[in-house]
């Protein structure tokens, strides 16, 4: 039997449960492998830090997607149960299929339309949508599909490019759509929103979904439709949550835990796979040098660098990081040797990073709570499931919500 999508009477007791379990294993999800030589729940579950420690790269990354299947010494099993079991939400009912023309779907990635049909797929209002509004549009793929007869478009888009891209792709296809240059972090968005439009948004980020479900409570939207992705883009430091239960909550949220969410890998191919590890391992062992060089133990953070720093020597990936971090200067060192051992801590990082990742979906699921009491205080009637199979996107979470 298929796992239930919650509905506005599931919400209180699910965020309760989950927010009871990430506080009690803060301990366990908030550091970082990364950014410690140890970690400081090691200590006390040293059997189980040993045996992750014990494991190869290889073997961290067939389980990376998998975690609680892994037969990890205690109380690895019994937390992949508690998380499996709080996190489990099942599929959003299928509504009537839109059927489209094989145009509509050029130019589009057949990732991204997959995507795009399955999200319309799992749209059902009571009352039927006069007039979409597709929120950081890019082309208008989403709202195009969805539009059909005498239903409008409205596409708002902060890419001049894209939105004159999506005026002729709409043009050219026969659909009455306004593509409109707009930055949906300005005050002057709210003029483009009524309480006729159905806004709907496919993997707008932080802040910018945020906004969206806002304004609309404040306009009077009476239908919206949200994918979020990217929790951890936001301007502040830290979490705003939106309800009243998690504003409540003792849990406090950086920027840097949003980011727990957002670790998998499951899209990527295997060259962009081995682009990251050698990345993750160079900057590793940069990390033990680092440590010797300032005589400070102690991570220091580095930028994104572009792809060509790897394909430099590793020493002058060190030497040039060095002189970027203001980092006294290397010197002669056995870079053989430290480059060996930054591929040795990658393998337990990655290892290290299976506890962690139990905690994903949990954490990912009480935010999307949090939009979802937020709606349901401000009167909407809620839905929350998934739209699509978790090997087409990880951010396969969809929250409809209507009010009468």
């Amino acid at each position: 039997m298929s796992e239930p999508f919650l509905t506005s009477g599931d919400l209180l007791i699910r965020f309760q449960a989950l927010d009871g379990f990430l506080l009690q294993h803060q301990d366990l999800w908030r550091p970082r492998p990364f950014h410690h030589l140890q970690l400081p729940w090691e200590s006390q579950l040293p059997e189980l830090a040993n045996w992750l420690r014990g494991r190869s790269l290889e073997q961290a990354e067939a389980a990376d997607n998998a975690p609680y299947q892994l037969a990890a010494p205690a109380p690895f099993a019994e937390l992949a149960r508690q998380a499996r079991e709080l996190s489990a939400l099942g599929e959003l009912p299928n509504a009537a299929g839109t059927q489209r023309s094989h145009a509509f779907g050029v130019d589009v990635p057949g990732r991204k339309m997959a995507q795009i049909q399955a999200f319309a797929s799992h749209l059902s209002f009571d009352q039927r949508p006069r007039h979409w509004l597709d929120w950081c549009s890019g082309k208008g793929h989403l709202g195009r599909w969805l539009t059909q007869d005498e239903q409008r478009l409205t596409c708002l888009e902060y890419d001049p490019a894209l939105v004159q891209a999506g005026h002729l792709l709409s043009r050219r296809l026969g659909v009455q759509a306004a593509h409109l240059h707009q930055d949906v972090l300005r005050d002057d968005v709210a003029e483009r929103l009524d309480a006729g439009q159905t806004p709907v948004a496919l993997h707008a980020c932080g802040d910018l979904h945020v906004r969206l479900l806002q304004l609309a409570r404040q306009k009077g939207c009476t239908q919206l439709a949200v994918a979020p992705c990217c929790y951890n883009r936001i301007a502040a430091s830290h979490y705003q949550a939106l309800s009243q239960l998690a504003q409540a909550s003792a849990l406090r949220l950086s920027r840097d835990d949003l980011g727990l969410p957002l670790s998998e890998t499951v899209t990527a191919g295997a060259r962009v796979r081995r682009q990251r590890n050698q990345s993750m391992a160079w900057r590793l062992a940069f990390d033990l040098l680092q440590r010797q060089l300032r005589d400070v133990d102690e991570y220091l953070p580095t930028p994104s660098l572009p792809s060509e720093w790897f394909s430099k020597p590793f020493a002058s990936f060190c030497q040039d990081l060095a002189a970027l971090r203001e980092v006294p200067a290397p010197g002669e060192q056995d870079w053989q040797a430290l480059e060996a051992r930054g591929w040795q801590r990658l393998a337990e990082v990655r290892n290290l990073e299976l506890l962690r990742n139990l905690f994903r979906r949990p954490l990912e699921l009480w935010l999307l709570l949090d939009r979802a009491l937020y709606l349901q205080e401000q009167g909407y009637d809620v839905k929350l499931g998934s739209f699509c199979d978790y090997q087409l996107t990880p951010r396969n979470l969809l929250l409809v919500a209507e009010r009468a």
